[in-house]
C-alpha cells in the first residue's frame, strides 16, 4: 500500500485534534483585560499541547519520509499514536479548567507518555519491516534523545501528585527537546541520496 493514505489521514485526525483544543477554549463574557486572566491557565495549557501537537505533527512527517511501503503493522501503530494524541484536547481542558491540579496534570503525563511509546512502537514497526540497515534505522540509532523523554515523562507523572508545577516545567523541557525536528533522518535521508 501506498503511503499517501496513511499520511493524508494522519494529517486529518492531527489538524483535528488542534481544532478541538482551540475550540475547548471559551472566550470572557466582557471585555476588559482583567477578564482574560482567568482563562490564562487553560490559554497556557494550549499553548503548551499545540506545540506538542505540531512536534508530533513535523516528526511524524520526517518519518514518514523513510517509509516505502506501508504494511498492516504499521497501520495498527499508527492508529495507537493517533489514539494517544486524541486525547490531549480533553487532558488540556482538564489541567487548565483545575489551574494545572495535580490528578489532571499527571493524566496529561500518561497522555504524552503514551504518546511517546506509542511513537517509539512506530518508528520500531518501521525498522522491523525495512530492515535495520534502513535509514530511519540509522538516523535513530540507539535512539538516546527518545529514551530520555520516555524517562522524563514517567517522573513527571510521578512528580505530579506532589508538585504539579515541576511535572509541568518537566514537560516543557520534553517539548523544548524535541521542538527542533529531528534532523537525524534528514541528514540520513541526504547521505544515502549522495
Amino acid at each position: 500500500m501506498p503511503k499517501g493514505r496513511l499520511e493524508a489521514f494522519s494529517d486529518g485526525v492531527i489538524a483535528i485534534i488542534i481544532t478541538i483544543m482551540v475550540l475547548e477554549m471559551e472566550a470572557p463574557h466582557s471585555a476588559d483585560w482583567t477578564a482574560l486572566q482567568p482563562i490564562l491557565p487553560v490559554f497556557m495549557s494550549y499553548v503548551l499541547s499545540f506545540i506538542y501537537v505540531g512536534i508530533y505533527w513535523n516528526n511524524h512527517h520526517h518519518l514518514l519520509h523513510t517509509v516505502k511501503h506501508v504494511r498492516g503493522g504499521m497501520l495498527w501503530a499508527n492508529t495507537h499514536l493517533l489514539f494517544w494524541l486524541s486525547l490531549v484536547p480533553f487532558t488540556t481542558r482538564w489541567i487548565g479548567e483545575t489551574h494545572f491540579a495535580a490528578l489532571p496534570v499527571a493524566l496529561y503525563g500518561i497522555v504524552l507518555l503514551g504518546a511517546a511509546v506509542a511513537f517509539t512502537i512506530l518508528v520500531r514497526v518501521i525498522i522491523a519491516h525495512h530492515g535495520k540497515h534502513s535509514d530511519l534505522a540509522l538516523a535513530v540509532g540507539d535512539d538516546r534523545k527518545g529514551k530520555i523523554s520516555l524517562a522524563l515523562y514517567a517522573l513527571a507523572v510521578a512528580v505530579a501528585f506532589f508538585q504539579p508545577l515541576v511535572a509541568c516545567i518537566l514537560y516543557v523541557v520534553v517539548a523544548v527537546i524535541w521542538l527542533v525536528p529531528d534532523r537525524r533522518i534528514e541528514k540520513q535521508l541526504s547521505h544515502s541520496h549522495s
